[in-house]
């Protein structure tokens, strides 16, 4: 039998506190401990989970194979960066970290040491944008529309971190083309960084994506629309369903998918686990989180040069 991986999560906020309890059920997967500068977060989590507290992450270098972190983004660098040089293989939530400079030390630890960093793009994971990408051939037209209310605790960074660089991770994978132009506006809200985006990128292929994004909305809004020659595709990331328009026989053939619904972030944990046992690429790789980093700091630059 397989030598159980130790995992621990660092940062126990809601999602932190999904990525521990997802790790607790995976067979053949241990959860050694959790981690919260705020102990008594770190102990109540422990105790429902049954696995150890820390509230320094330090106390878990050398016992741990691998570790999810899950604080707030401006620590992703500081806190990765240590793990890495501890030898420790890493799922970094989005995005990566809020500088691209510190995601290419992070790329460059990991290369030297051979360790793996995997990126929590979650809608890589979901299942209904998996069921269609092998209809997806030649995009011409992508339209995403991402919104949500406002959330204090992750004001640290816009709308443009926070929200839309899922969208313009899943366009970047889709597309493959090199960025020819950015056309962004948008506006600070409830924070001093940009609470609504818009961006309308041209690809070298032609193909053209517009992402709106919004955290001062009421209601959550997660959808991607694919336009290419020979169909429309629409697609509801919270519902987990697709459509597709096709032109058949010289009429438009009307067909919804048929989904298995999954648990995006315990599919996204099994690859990450997967991924550090056999040394195979992440799906969401360190390099693809990067470069989704990379075009949503020129947009967001973009926004506040406007204003």
């Amino acid at each position: 039998m397989t030598k159980a991986l130790k995992v621990a999560v660092i940062g126990l906020g809601k999602l932190g506190v999904r990525h521990a309890t997802v790790y607790s059920k995976l067979t053949n997967v241990e959860l050694f401990g959790v981690c919260d500068i705020h102990e008594e977060k770190a102990e109540n989590t422990a105790i429902q989970l049954r696995t150890r507290a820390f509230s320094d992450h330090r106390e878990l270098f050398g016992k741990v194979d691998a570790a999810s972190i899950v604080v707030p983004s401006h620590a992703h660098h500081r806190i990765s960066k240590e793990f890495l040089n501890h030898g420790i293989h890493l799922l970094i939530e989005k995005p990566i970290t809020t500088h691209l400079r510190q995601a290419d030390e992070l790329l460059e630890i990991a290369r030297k040491k051979k360790l793996t960093i995997q990126v929590g793009h979650i809608e890589r994971f979901n299942s209904a944008i998996r069921a269609i990408k092998h209809v997806i051939k030649a995009p011409r037209f992508i339209q995403c529309h991402r919104f949500g209310p406002y959330d204090p605790r992750v004001a640290d960074v816009g709308v443009t971190l926070d929200l839309m660089i899922h969208d313009i991770d899943i366009m970047l994978d889709l597309v493959r083309s090199p960025v020819k132009m950015i056309d962004s506006v948008g506006a600070c809200v409830l924070s001093k960084t940009e609470d609504i985006a818009n961006a309308r990128v041209r690809f070298q292929n032609k193909c053209v994506c517009d992402l709106t994004a919004s955290r001062i909305t009421p209601d959550i809004v997660r959808k991607i629309r694919i336009f290419q020659e020979d169909a429309y595709i629409s697609l509801d990331y919270v519902t987990q369903e697709a459509e597709i328009y096709a032109k058949e026989n010289g009429h438009i053939h009307h067909q919804k998918i048929d989904i298995t619904k999954s648990d995006s972030l315990k599919e996204e944990l099994l690859d990450f686990v997967h991924c550090v046992r056999t040394g195979r690429k992440p799906l969401v790789s360190g390099k693809e989180g990067r470069d989704a980093l990379e075009l949503a700091l020129k947009i967001s630059k973009q926004i506040h040069r406007k204003k």
